[in-house]
């Protein structure tokens, strides 16, 4: 006995001595860049939804799925190979410009034509083509009962009537300045959202009314956007409204079908306000929007009955700094005309409960905040939401009744949970991870209890590489905030030695980066593990204004932005310098976007600070970006001259010591390069330099070829600069 525990213990020492760190591997540049070689993850089903209270539906490859949320069970709803018009198109079903909820039929546009796939048929039909002289359709859209399509075309909206093979056409002003349906830039990036992909039409719950959007651009000044194409190049012209400047005119109509008439909602406000979002009532005679004056500080959520042509407040909101949409889940009409809201008004996110009569009332309370409500269960007046409760670096699942009592818990693992609830809430999809594990995809009931594993992107692959040590922790700034942090360390990381740190930031707003997940969002990605293994310390870290701390925290911003996120890194900067192990004279800060500008403000304003930098599509001054977003947290640069000054970068070049890099697309429609150039001229007017890569043809985001490119320079920004060595 004796002797067969001395061998079982001889092996298990020889099985960890071979997976020793002498024999483990480090990542590739092919695998950080090119994404290509081994892979350390399994990658996980796509999961596309519900298709009733029992049953999801995924794809695998051609095929799409019914699957049994209780025993996994799934049943083979349509293979695309098996239809041959489909593989002739390259017609893929999880590539559908739309398609029913029933999964039945399917949209796709190519060259113009609009194809109709029907499933059970198995048949592909080509329903109408628009002449390329006529321009392109765009959000081609299918009614709720699958009978018409709606789509906008050249700033009109028409619709399809599949049965009658006939087109109707519902506006006929449109024009590049007269937009039906079709979402001005500035609502489509900051309002409506780039998930709406521009559409602005609603299909009432009954198919016979489209509730749209209409867009007058016409005092929108043009922005011009040069491309370099071809042997003279081209400008692209775009409405773009810069911080003060005249936004778009709006107004909600209603479409008849049946009569081909539109009917425009009379809202007598003369003064500049936003309207936004339409959402049906269940019934479909009534309709909810809402409204926001410019200043961004006072809202109201109006219904417009159909029957009686009134329009009614139903709710109203001020708050001192600014006030929010509430966009997607955040709004949540039940059956009675009752209402869910998330709103910040008492200085943390938290659901109240408007009824259609009666007084209103909160739901949810606390000092944490409610991300977002998954679903309602009216018959059993339960509210499902996902909320920061816990830990604001985690996010869990609950269930409440509508008076606010009866909250449990149904996520267990510690970590960070995105759900998604079954149609008549009896199970929900539970992806969830944290910074020791990979993803994993569950299947829970609405008591909590585990159902089914369904996938785990963890794989024994990872086991023999030296990733990087992963930490989550606070940094205490010297007014008590603590400021939520998580480090990627070389996997050899030894105290006594020095290690140069890069700050990975966004900063904005509400835009957190540090949550206890596998490397979710602007942490995705392996870089940070090649940096770390390379022998780059990694750092994330949060400011006050990131919503850990509420719309309390994010308020501080209000006048101001540049200011408490200079304070923040500055205050992680001094906690780094505390460190023996960190060298104070090698600290970086990359970011994109908002990220970009914090960076560049880092290397002017906190020059002392930080020695090098990454900006990638940089805001450099306030002015220069659109009204909606700036002017939400700025107001306009008439109201608060100082606060854009201050916020600018501009105004601190020349504390500038060099060691910034600044990428930009020549062709960002979102942040104009107009930023970068504008910075690149200052700078070089006091004599010192920049290092600037411009990516022809791209715009917000670094796309195609050049995204290789584009990740390997700034990955030996930091080797050239730290290690003084570069990758091939």
């Amino acid at each position: 006995m004796k002797r067969l525990i001395l061998i079982l213990l001889l092996f298990i020492t020889l099985v960890y001595a071979g997976n020793g760190d002498g024999n483990l591997k480090k990542l590739t540049a092919e695998q950080v860049i090119h994404n290509k070689g081994e892979k350390l993850y399994k990658k996980l089903p796509t999961i596309e939804g519900w298709a009733d209270d029992m049953h999801y539906y995924q794809f695998k490859k051609s095929k799409l799925f019914k699957v049994n949320a209780k025993n996994g069970k799934s049943f083979l709803v349509f293979d695309s190979k098996e239809n041959k018009d489909l593989e002739k198109n390259s017609f893929k079903l999880d590539r559908a410009v739309d398609e029913t909820k029933d999964y039945n039929k399917f949209l796709f546009v190519k060259n113009g034509t609009i194809f109709l796939f029907l499933r059970q048929k198995n048949e592909l039909l080509s329903l109408f083509k628009i002449p390329e002289a006529k321009g392109e359709i765009k959000n081609p859209k299918f009614s709720p009962d699958g009978t018409h399509i709606a789509y906008t075309l050249k700033g009109n909206l028409f619709v399809f009537d599949i049965p009658a093979k006939k087109e109707i056409q519902v506006t006929a002003d449109g024009s590049e300045d007269i937009l039906n349906g079709y979402a001005s830039w500035v609502y489509y990036e900051e309002i409506l959202g780039r998930r709406s992909r521009y559409r602005a039409f609603w299909w009432s719950p009954d198919s016979s009314r489209i509730a749209f959007m209409r867009f007058d651009q016409a005092k929108v000044p043009v922005f011009s956007i040069y491309s370099a194409s071809g042997d003279y190049g081209k400008l692209e012209h775009m409405r773009y409204p810069k911080a003060g400047f005249p936004n778009p005119t709006v107004k909600i109509g209603i479409a008849y079908l049946e009569t081909n008439q539109v009917q425009w909602i009379d809202f007598k406000d003369t003064n500049e306000h936003y309207l936004a979002f339409p959402v049906w009532n269940k019934t479909g005679d009534k309709f909810f929007f809402q409204w926001m004056n410019r200043g961004q500080d006072h809202l109201k959520i109006l219904c417009y009955d159909l029957k009686s042509n009134k329009l009614q407040p139903i709710y109203e909101e001020k708050q001192k700094a600014w006030v929010e949409f509430f966009e997607g889940d955040d709004f949540y009409v039940l059956k009675k005309n009752d209402v869910l809201i998330r709103s910040s008004k008492d200085g943390w996110y938290h659901i109240y409960y408007l009824p259609w009569q009666g007084r209103q009332r909160q739901v949810t309370k606390g000092n944490w905040s409610v991300t977002r409500i998954n679903g309602v269960d009216e018959k059993r007046r339960l509210i499902y939401f996902s909320a920061r409760k816990e830990d604001p670096t985690e996010t869990d699942f609950y269930r409440i009744d509508f008076f606010g009592k009866k909250t449990k818990r149904l996520t267990d693992f510690k970590g960070t949970h995105r759900v998604e609830l079954s149609p008549g809430c009896r199970y929900f999809i539970d992806r969830y991870s944290s910074i020791h594990m990979p993803t994993k995809i569950d299947v829970r009931d609405t008591r909590g209890k585990m159902v089914r594993k369904i996938a785990d992107s963890y794989s024994p692959v990872m086991n023999k590489y030296r990733l990087a040590k992963v930490e989550l922790f606070r940094i205490k700034t010297e007014d008590g905030y603590e400021l939520p942090a998580v480090w990627y360390l070389p996997p050899d990381f030894d105290k006594s030695k020095k290690y140069p740190v890069v700050m990975s930031i966004y900063g904005g707003p509400g835009s957190s980066s540090v949550t206890n997940s596998y490397g979710r969002g602007y942490r995705g990605g392996l870089e940070k593990f090649f940096l770390a293994q390379e022998g780059i310390i990694n750092l994330f870290v949060d400011n006050r204004g990131s919503g850990h701390f509420g719309k309390k925290g994010m308020d501080l911003m209000h006048r101001q932005l540049g200011k408490w996120e200079m304070f923040d890194f500055i205050q992680a900067v001094t906690y780094l310098r505390t460190l023996a192990f960190v060298d104070g004279e090698r600290i970086g800060i990359k970011g994109h976007s908002y990220g970009g500008y914090v960076a560049a403000l880092a290397l002017t304003y906190g020059a002392d600070y930080f020695q090098y930098g990454i900006s990638g599509s940089p805001v450099i001054d306030w002015r220069l970006y659109d009204s909606v977003y700036t002017e939400r947290y700025m107001d306009t640069p008439r109201e608060n001259p100082e606060g854009y000054d201050n916020s600018s970068t501009l105004t601190y070049v020349d504390k500038y010591k060099g060691m910034l890099r600044i990428t930009h697309g020549t062709l960002d429609d979102n942040v104009h390069a107009q930023n970068t150039l504008q910075f690149v001229d200052k700078v070089l007017n006091t004599g010192k330099t920049v290092e600037l890569m411009l990516y022809p043809g791209n715009r917000h985001g670094i796309r195609d070829k050049k995204s290789i490119e584009y990740r390997k320079s700034n990955i030996n920004f930091w080797l050239k600069h730290f290690l003084g060595r570069t990758i091939k």
